[in-house]
């Protein structure tokens, strides 16, 4: 099951960031967003799958499309017992007001697994910690930053001095700022996209260490995904801001306890998960969308948890065969 994923999961977020990228620049967040939700339903419904979205674009009466709970697929009555039952979790576009402004580092990512192999998490907040590999397990939420970015150092075998942190440059994060600053690391403030950053601190070369700070709960889902795959490791505490959030966390089946930390199998406890991302504007891990006469070219990461497999994959969509693709190595 996994490996079809893998092949099946990078062809929706392949759609998706074709769709939304022609909105770059254009000032408008909600058409590149919708045009991205879109395209992800329509290829998923192409597929031979009976897909469940557990974290999707939001309740069902406040989005037409990917709403939590959706089935999508193609799938009919004689075939059921043979086509796996899969959970999704989809962000069809983070960033989206990266391609409004046609800033760097917007994608269009999905997560897969089987039945119940993803926490199903209420729209609200997340306090953070991500690291890579070689950090997994030698740090501590619980912990302060400074003592945080000198235990990265100190797996990194590196000075403090050497640690990027990338943080949401938002005001709740003022404090956390100050202190990671004065705990001598560098900080790589970003307007949007802690999912992506999250990854790029589990991938060798990209010069990012971790990431702390407070963002989406869905996006967190999605993001242990990711570095399950990887060997990455995030730690994670419910925020939330108001009653109606806490009660929406135990309908969904949590523990609405601030104090309690989710570990990265926690979020992502699937035997199979498989995580996708495509660009859509370049970034530091994957390139963006670039069209040419008669066709697109993307740049996508696709990851299996079970084969051990992560591929970069690069597609050119030839949209008129009759012209002949700007392929080039």
């Amino acid at each position: 099951m996994e490996q079809l994923l893998a092949l099946e999961m990078v062809r929706v977020t392949e759609a998706a960031a074709i769709a939304s990228a022609r909105f770059m620049g254009r000032g408008d967040r909600i058409e590149a967003d919708r045009a991205a939700t879109e395209a992800m339903r329509r290829t998923m419904d192409e597929i031979e799958m009976a897909g469940t979205i557990v974290i999707g674009e939001g309740e069902r009466d406040q989005a037409p499309m990917l709403y939590i709970g959706e089935q999508v697929g193609r799938q009919n009555d004689d075939d059921r017992r043979s086509i796996p039952e899969i959970d999704i979790a989809v962000d069809p576009l983070e960033g989206t007001n990266l391609v409004a402004h046609g800033q760097a580092g917007a994608i269009t990512v999905l997560a897969a697994s089987e039945r119940g192999g993803l926490l199903h998490a209420p729209d609200t907040y997340l306090e953070k910690l991500c690291v890579g590999p070689i950090a997994a397990g030698h740090v501590d939420i619980a912990a302060s930053p400074t003592d945080n970015v000198q235990r990265i150092a100190e797996a990194l075998g590196r000075k403090t001095g050497d640690i990027t942190v990338v943080i949401l440059e938002r005001p709740r994060h003022e404090a956390l700022i100050a202190e990671v600053r004065s705990a001598g690391a560098r900080i790589k403030l970003i307007s949007d996209g802690d999912l992506s950053a999250a990854i790029s601190c589990a991938v060798s070369g990209t010069g990012v260490h971790a990431v702390m700070g407070i963002g989406g709960a869905p996006e967190g889902v999605i993001t242990a995904a990711a570095l399950r795959c990887l060997g990455g490791e995030i730690q994670a505490r419910f925020r939330f801001r108001n009653d109606e959030e806490r009660a929406r966390a135990r309908l969904m089946g949590n523990d609405d306890d601030e104090n309690r930390v989710y570990g990265t199998e926690d979020l992502a406890s699937g035997d199979n998960l498989v995580f996708a991302a495509t660009g859509v504007t370049s970034g530091d891990l994957l390139h963006g969308v670039r069209f040419f006469g008669g066709g697109a070219r993307t740049h996508s990461l696709v990851m299996a948890y079970q084969s051990k497999q992560v591929r970069f994959v690069d597609t050119v969509a030839m949209f008129d065969r009759s012209r002949p693709p700007a392929v080039r190595l």
